[in-house]
């Protein structure tokens, strides 16, 4: 995955891409590579996409980390990292994996789905 757009939009607007990226698949074409989320009020937008769960894709679009990773690097507790990445993770915008980690069990291994990501809010 190339991007994704985080946007502000309506129902109509939601379906209108829908029936683009139809259209686009009924005649064979090749998709962008791109996934849209959207939030029809961009108050709940802002709210699910705080700050500091921006701050925490941002650190994973650089390269993948571990929840440990994060919990130092933010300075963050840990509980407050998990629940985000459990939340981040449910709305599609991250992955995690769990990996052996040598002489420790296992940890759980965090990673962003697209190197870049768009937020767009229209007000009015």
């Amino acid at each position: 995955m190339t991007k994704v757009s985080i946007r502000t939009d309506d129902v109509a607007g939601f379906f209108d891409r829908a029936k683009q990226a139809a259209r686009k698949a009924d005649k064979g074409l090749a998709f962008d590579g791109s996934v849209t989320l959207s939030f029809e009020d961009p108050q709940k937008m802002f709210t699910v996409l705080t700050e500091s769960r921006r701050r925490l894709m941002l650190e994973i679009m650089v390269e993948p980390k571990t929840i440990n990773d994060l919990t130092n690097r933010l300075k963050r507790d840990r509980s407050s990292i998990t629940k985000d990445v459990g939340l981040l993770e449910k709305m599609g915008l991250i992955v995690s994996s769990r990996q052996l980690n040598p002489g420790h069990g296992i940890q759980k291994m965090v990673q962003a789905i697209a190197p870049k990501i768009e937020m767009i809010a229209t007000l009015g």
